[in-house]
C-alpha cells in the first residue's frame, strides 16, 4: 500500500499525477508577491506585558460595573429572605414560638 498524496506532500518529492513539485508549505513555486513589506522587532526589544497590570484593573473593573446590577439585586433579596426564615424558624422552635402555636 502507498502512502497518499496528502502525506507525501511535506516531502521535497515529485507529487501530483504529472510529477511536478509544487513547493515546501508556504512555497508552492509560484512568482513571489510584490509590494508586501513586512516589518519585525527583535525578540529582545518587545515587551509582552506592557500595561498588562494597569489594563487588567481596569478592564475588571468595566466587566463587574456592567454586571453589577444584573447579580447584586438578587443577591441582596436572597439574603434577606433566608435571613428572615432563619430568624423564623428559631423562633417556632423557641419556647414562645411552641407557645403561640400549641393550639394547632
Amino acid at each position: 500500500m502507498r502512502p497518499t498524496q496528502a502525506l507525501m506532500a511535506g516531502g521535497e518529492g515529485p507529487i501530483g499525477r504529472h510529477g511536478k513539485f509544487l513547493g515546501g508549505w508556504g512555497s508552492f513555486g509560484g512568482m513571489p508577491q510584490k509590494g508586501i513589506i513586512q516589518y519585525t522587532l527583535s525578540a529582545n526589544k518587545q515587551n509582552p506585558l506592557a500595561g498588562a497590570a494597569n489594563a487588567a484593573v481596569f478592564n475588571t473593573w468595566r466587566r463587574f460595573s456592567a454586571q453589577v446590577l444584573y447579580v447584586a439585586p438578587p443577591m441582596i433579596f436572597f439574603y434577606y429572605a433566608m435571613s428572615w426564615a432563619t430568624d423564623r424558624n428559631h423562633y417556632l422552635n423557641s419556647k414562645q414560638g411552641r407557645a403561640e402555636f400549641a393550639d394547632e
